[in-house]
């Protein structure tokens, strides 16, 4: 059975829930301000009652005096009331977007796709304040309702036909409210998925800039965000009119409805029906009466919002993972592979002992599973472009992979990172499938190091040994080592401070060939089992290269190393090649010999 899709009303319910202490305290002090605020015009109208009209002194100051009292009360309740549901919306914002960053981080991927980085910011953002803020405008109504009872109560004993007017005004007018609040939810939906289209092509835009002014696309990347812009400028301004006509159209109806309440109060007290005490508190009361009414309006604009930014954050945390989880070995199955990290040394690993935990029993910790030997086979491989494949790459081998179509290489990583499942076929890590194995465990295994991978704000040393490893191990491959192999030693010299000289977010401080030597240099640092790079030294001269490819060989020996390149240099230093042509694998070989007498391999490669 599959998993059930989330729903926007979902997410409302689950963020309200998750704070439900905030909210009860502010409702409970809600409550008790709009009663107080209720009560405001009867201790005005008995203290009417008993100093003007029966002329009583010591009557009057009692219920000034409680009167005062009441007013304390009331702004007490809505100090700590207004206290009590800011912290509820922030709270329920934050795990938000906890929950957000979780989802787009989490290793079996999929919310990421089809959504641009800045896109996927305003979501985790904006729409998360808004759903956050439906927990005030739930402490909100709540009072405005406690206030509307009160005030419908008094005026119950007052006049039998006041209190019924109020009573049955009031549910109409929310539910015309709520009517009108749906273009408002549609338009903020739209408003929402615009501004947010508008933010993830800005930063995408600043990320290119410097690849944009190169070929002179300034003016192109201009016009395009331009356009985007005024979509997203116009669709704000037709959610604002549909905020602006709706509380408009709320304001006069509850206009036209405390109108209706004061002149029925005005006509009974002109016949006698009630006195000029409660003459004052019914026309008080109908005035008190226009603010949780306005309140609601405003708790319906609120709710309109929330439910159109809850609708895309559950299209974010409903998104179908890209691949699937490993199922549970059945018990007596033999333990699986662990992968081998850069703090511990091969023979470390089946030997040291690790810690154990309380939720394991002694014997769990007698046995370590053996380390991963780095032996790949590709069976019968489909995926997208990619043909039954059929690859064997032994234990220590280091294997160059020549993509006559870039389609093809980029399939072959997201099945060897396991960013996606094969449609048909299996890669095996020492005869396992990957599928079969835990995300983490498989990842750890094999390391894929994008052509395009980014750096972090940090200094190089940082970025550098990035790559995690256990509290007080140590790392089999030394971060100089892995600097020196990747050319990276040259970036350090050249710069202000050296190693502890500060890069920028993306690493756009440095040039692009020398961010490709620091990613090299972290994917070296990391020693994984296996590892995949993808055309490390396309920004690079020639004799840097040369230079990166000799260092790959040598740190890496062996080491399972697979180098998805068209580089001559670094296929020189390779073991084998195998040339992928239209999806599958056409032919296999060392490289001079395959570049002395393959035709196709050659054009790949030396055109």
């Amino acid at each position: 059975m599959g998993k059930p899709e989330l729903r926007g009303r979902d997410v409302l319910r689950q963020s309200v829930r998750g704070c439900r202490r905030s909210v009860a305290l502010g409702v409970l002090l809600g409550a008790c301000h709009q009663a107080g605020e209720a009560l405001v015009p009867v201790l005005i109208g008995l203290a009417v009652d008993r100093g003007v009209v029966e002329g009583d002194a010591a009557g009057l100051l009692l219920w000034l005096g409680v009167l005062a009292v009441v007013y304390v009360a009331l702004s007490l309740g809505f100090r700590y009331g207004a206290r009590a549901g800011e912290r509820a919306s922030v709270t329920a914002a934050h795990r938000l977007r906890v929950a957000l960053v979780e989802r787009v981080l989490a290793p079996e991927g999929g919310a990421e796709e089809g959504r641009l980085p800045g896109e996927l910011a305003g979501i985790a953002t904006e729409d998360a304040r808004r759903v956050g803020a439906v927990a005030m405008a739930v402490i909100v109504g709540a009072g405005a309702a406690v206030g509307l009872v009160v005030g419908a109560v008094v005026l119950l004993r007052v006049s039998v036909t006041l209190g019924l007017l109020v009573l049955l005004g009031t549910p109409l007018l929310l539910w015309l409210g709520h009517l009108l609040s749906r273009p408002l939810e549609r338009r903020s939906e739209t408003e929402q998925e615009c501004a947010a289209r508008a933010s993830g092509v800005a930063a995408d835009l600043v990320a290119g800039l410097r690849v944009l002014k190169g070929i002179g696309a300034e003016p192109a990347a201009a016009a395009r965000y331009r356009r985007i812009s005024r979509d997203s400028l116009s669709a704000t301004l037709r959610a604002a009119r549909a905020e602006a006509w709706q509380n408009g159209v709320v304001t006069l109806l509850t206009g036209a409805f405390i109108a209706l309440v004061a002149l029925v109060g005005g006509r009974l007290a002109a016949r006698g029906d009630i006195g000029i005490g409660e003459l004052v508190s019914c026309v008080a009361l109908a005035l008190f009466l226009i603010g949780p009414l306005s309140e609601f309006s405003w708790v319906n604009a609120e709710l309109a919002q929330g439910r159109a930014s809850a609708t895309r954050i559950a299209g974010v945390l409903g998104a179908r993972p890209a691949v699937g989880t490993a199922p549970h070995p059945p018990p007596g199955a033999p333990a699986q592979p662990q992968p081998r990290t850069a703090a511990q040394p091969p023979s470390a690993t089946a030997a040291q002992p690790q810690p154990r935990t309380a939720a394991q029993p002694p014997s769990a910790t007698a046995a370590q599973p053996p380390p991963v030997a780095g032996r790949l086979r590709l069976r019968n491989l489909s995926y997208g472009p990619l043909h039954g494949v059929d690859l064997d790459i032994a234990a220590g081998e280091t294997v160059g992979v020549v993509a006559t179509r870039p389609a093809d290489a980029l399939a072959l990583l997201r099945c060897l990172g396991r960013r996606a499942d094969p449609e048909r076929g299996a890669v095996e890590l020492d005869g396992r499938a990957l599928t079969t194995l835990d995300l983490p465990q498989a990842r750890a295994a094999i390391l894929v190091a994008e052509h395009d991978a980014d750096l972090f704000e940090g200094t190089l040393l940082e970025n550098v040994t990035a790559a995690p490893f256990p509290a007080g191990g140590r790392r089999t491959v030394d971060p100089a080592a892995a600097m020196a192999a990747s050319g990276t030693d040259e970036v350090a010299r050249s710069l202000p401070h050296g190693v502890g000289t500060a890069v920028t977010a993306r690493g756009r401080s440095l040039s692009g060939g020398q961010r490709q030597r620091v990613a090299l240099a972290r994917a070296l640092a990391a020693d994984a089992p296996v590892l995949v790079l993808h055309e490390p030294s396309t920004a690079v001269d020639a004799v840097t290269e040369m230079r990166m490819a000799a260092g790959i060989k040598e740190i890496r020996r062996g080491r399972t190393t697979v180098l998805v390149t068209g580089s001559p240099a670094l296929l020189a230093v390779t073991d084998r090649v195998v040339l992928l042509q239209d999806g599958r694998v056409t032919a296999s070989g060392d490289h001079g010999h395959l570049a002395g007498t393959h035709a196709d391999y050659r054009a790949a490669v030396l055109a």
